[in-house]
């Protein structure tokens, strides 16, 4: 059985990658075949092989199908901005018709476990008034929201979550990434959190040294989305 889903999270910067690589990497320990995708990626660097995404290359690292860089990431704009603007200023059109058949190749591959993360948060804007949210609708695919732990993050994980449900798709599980380790009240916003969110806490990461997908893979628990 084959198990794929679209990765979101509550606000942009907050570990969606380091939690996605960690995800396929706890997939992987268990034996599991993995891919991914980054359909659209901004603040990219020119390298000797063209714009490179670090993240892209991150979730590249933990796929064990053989895949190329374009493949994984088919769009990569340079500037550090939201990928609407920056496709703006690239001249290249960027809506959903246009990401959705490289993201479903990489999904044909037929991988146990397969990732598809998205940038920033649900509602980034793509080109005539889609937003990237919308990829997700049309790929049908159930959502991993990742919770950057904060101040302020009950509100945008509710919020997402609420968004998410409205758009008709399921909220498969979060990931609680304590992104700032002096967050007030830590436990007891950890207990709101799972008391708000209508689906299973895949894990608790902690603020880690070294964010390694391993390292991030031992705190997470894959049970509720594959069976042993």
């Amino acid at each position: 059985m084959t198990h794929a889903y679209f990765v979101t999270g509550t606000d942009t910067e907050i570990g969606k990658t380091t939690i996605a690589a960690g995800l396929l990497h706890a997939a992987r320990l268990r034996g599991l075949s993995t891919a991914a995708a980054k359909p659209v990626a901004s603040g990219c660097v020119m390298s000797a092989d063209g714009l490179r995404n670090d993240d892209a290359l991150a979730l590249l690292g933990e796929c064990s199908l053989a895949l190329r860089y374009e493949e994984v990431n088919p769009l990569a704009f340079a500037p550090a901005i939201a990928p609407h603007l920056a496709a703006r200023e690239a001249g290249v059109s960027l809506d959903v018709a246009s990401l959705l058949g490289p993201v479903r190749a990489i999904l044909a591959k037929g991988a146990d476990f397969s990732l598809v993360e998205g940038a920033g948060g649900w509602r980034v804007p793509l080109a005539g008034g889609e937003n990237l949210s919308d990829l997700a609708v049309a790929l049908g695919l159930p959502v991993i929201l990742v919770v950057g732990v904060r101040l302020g993050c009950i509100n945008h994980a509710v919020l997402s979550m609420e968004a998410i449900e409205r758009d008709g798709l399921r909220l498969a599980g979060w990931v609680a990434n304590v992104v700032d380790a002096q967050t007030s009240r830590l436990e007891e916003n950890l207990a709101t959190l799972a008391d708000r969110l209508a689906a299973p806490c895949l894990g608790r990461v902690p603020r880690l040294a070294q964010a390694t997908p391993a390292a991030v893979a031992a705190h997470l628990d894959l049970d509720r989305l594959v069976r042993r």
